[in-house]
């Protein structure tokens, strides 16, 4: 879950929370308040009931009967009943609806002078009334039919007044999340635009005073070393390799003049061989380190033309087969092209041969044949490029790291290279926007594929 997300959920967690909790203290109240009322007005009745049966003269049961009757519709199933001392039902407000009673009941109202209690839906009170002669014991009962009215209204409108909370505080929650969270979002889009190739770009500081704009400032200061220390490392790279190049080639110069000098001598012979040999490999390690350095450096400079890729493709083949007169290259289009743009780049002509040339050169030496196949079909934004052989193959371990200077496959250890080859390819195609990636089945041979926009 986003932290944007999170952050909405449980604000409306936290409101919902505070809100149905303020809902059920107000309800409780209201519940609370209802029964006290209404227990009030019950206990009015019975003892209004009883003073006028016992104070008033001239009104006797019929006549009390009458009035109550008259005057029921205040409450809804009201029902009093008065008892004498010895718990004989002395008056009853309606004859077709009794309350049930013990004995038990009578006496607890007597010993403790007032109980109030339920009865199904109705509220119920037990009362002592001693204001006469004789103590009386009165139960009066009725349904709130307006307090449980006004009750489930109260319920009704603080249900949906809670739902309305929720809805409102998840826009608000997500509203507000995203105006936090949107400079991390901010600063994850200008993170995404960082490579190795523009380490330099700094990140928005925004004020500078809070917490994000502190994290973009500690950002920018790894960003600034880790810049520094890549141009150190290129620079030393690049500086070893120049430095070498020139003791390497007089090196080279001083075997072949005493392997000039040296022909009657067959040790010796090989000797200057073997040096001549482990020069050469010095020399193109060099070379290629150099290369990798300078790629970095000129990046920003490299000159750009159109190009076609058949002709590329030509142009290294023919120069691998100078070099290599027993090895085979074929060329064919996988689909053909709607029209000869498809097949035109943008790139640097000389760049992009060195790719083919190392991909073919990689395809003939490790193939039992010596045969490489180029592939090359398009789509509405690409040139696709695929390097085929039957060759040894690369192991599914050794895949994810083929890519990575000075790295070999397995069962490649035996068969000259220096593992640089790769590396210059992927680092020229990224200079060119472009990817390429491999699969390969280990004894059925490998398949590298380019892809670059057209034009």
């Amino acid at each position: 879950m986003k932290i944007k997300d999170r952050i909405a959920l449980q604000f409306t967690l936290l409101v919902a929370g505070v809100l149905l909790l303020f809902s059920i203290v107000i309800y409780s109240v209201s519940e609370h308040y209802r029964q006290e009322e209404f227990y009030d007005r019950l206990r009015s009745r019975a003892r209004t009931t009883c003073r006028l049966l016992v104070k008033v003269k001239g009104i006797d049961k019929d006549l009390l009967k009458a009035i109550d009757q008259n005057t029921l519709s205040e409450m809804l199933d009201e029902k009093v009943l008065i008892f004498d001392a010895r718990n004989e039902l002395i008056y009853s407000s309606v004859d077709d609806k009794l309350l049930t009673y013990h004995t038990s009941l009578l006496n607890d109202v007597r010993e403790k002078q007032y109980m109030e209690f339920h009865q199904g839906e109705n509220e119920v009170i037990g009362l002592l009334y001693q204001e006469g002669d004789d103590p009386l014991v009165v139960l009066a009962s009725a349904y709130d039919t307006f307090g449980h009215s006004k009750l489930q209204n109260l319920k009704s409108t603080l249900g949906w007044g809670l739902l309305a909370g929720i809805a409102v505080t998840v826009g608000l929650g997500i509203y507000f999340a995203s105006n936090a969270l949107r400079p991390i979002s901010r600063i994850n889009a200008q993170v995404s635009l960082i490579t190795a190739q523009n380490l330099s770009q700094k990140l928005d500081e925004g004020n500078r005073k809070d917490e994000i704009a502190q994290l973009a400032i500690n950002f920018n200061t790894v960003l600034y070393r880790l810049n520094k220390a890549f141009e150190q490392q290129k620079s030393f790279v690049s500086h070893a390799s120049h430095e070498l190049r020139t003791p390497l080639a007089a090196l080279k110069s001083e075997i072949q003049l005493g392997q000039r000098f040296n022909k009657d001598n067959p040790e010796i012979e090989e000797v200057f061989a073997n040096l001549f040999s482990d020069t050469e490999r010095l020399i193109s390690i060099t070379n290629n380190l150099l290369f990798l350095a300078r790629s970095y450096e000129n990046m920003g400079n490299m000159k750009t033309s159109h190009i076609h890729i058949e002709d590329l493709a030509f142009v290294a083949k023919e120069e691998l087969l100078s070099s290599h007169p027993d090895y085979n290259v074929v060329i064919d289009y996988e689909t053909i092209p709607e029209n000869e743009n498809e097949t035109v780049i943008e790139g640097n002509e000389e760049l992009l041969k060195r790719v083919f040339t190392n991909l073919l050169d990689n395809a003939c030496k490790y193939s039992s044949d010596h045969t490489a196949q180029i592939l090359i079909s398009s789509n509405e934004q690409s040139c696709i490029v695929k390097v085929r052989d039957r060759g040894i193959g690369i192991s599914a371990e050794d895949l994810p790291h083929i890519f990575n200077p000075f790295f070999r496959s397995s069962n490649a250890a035996e068969l000259p290279g220096f593992g640089i080859g790769l590396s210059i390819c992927q680092r020229i195609v990224e200079l060119h926007h472009g990817t390429i990636s491999v699969t390969s089945e280990v004894g059925q041979g490998s398949e590298f594929q380019l892809q670059l926009h057209h034009i």
